[in-house]
């Protein structure tokens, strides 16, 4: 019977630590899209969509090496790609359509933290 108890009491100690795993690991691909938006905004000279990518990198984004290197990494190989494709840029509407989406997003797996 006391094993059962402390079967029990580890479940339950241990699910908010499994669901903010989880949390992290879909805000971590989040992050990386984000950075890909934002590494074809620069390819494409979007100034203000790139802007606002990465105003919401560093809103939504723990302020880790991790999340950090997965945002520059995503946004190099976006820029990358766009620039060597000779592919035509999507237009600043379409850019902000698909940020606009990431941002709500974002706002349930990363929430920002009420100011102190």
């Amino acid at each position: 019977m006391k094993t059962i108890r402390t079967c029990l009491a580890i479940a339950v100690l241990s699910a908010p630590t499994l669901a903010a795993a989880d949390n992290a690991e879909a805000g971590l691909a989040l992050v990386k899209d984000l950075g890909g938006v934002n590494g074809l905004a620069l390819a494409c000279a979007e100034a203000r969509v790139a802007a606002r990518a990465r105003e919401l990198m560093l809103v939504h984004a723990p302020k880790t090496a991790r999340f950090g290197a997965a945002y520059e990494e995503s946004t190099n190989d976006a820029f990358n790609a766009q620039t060597r494709s000779g592919k035509p840029c999507d237009d600043a509407t379409a850019l902000t359509a698909r940020l606009n989406l990431l941002a709500l997003r974002l706002a349930d797996a990363l929430p920002i933290a009420p100011k102190q």
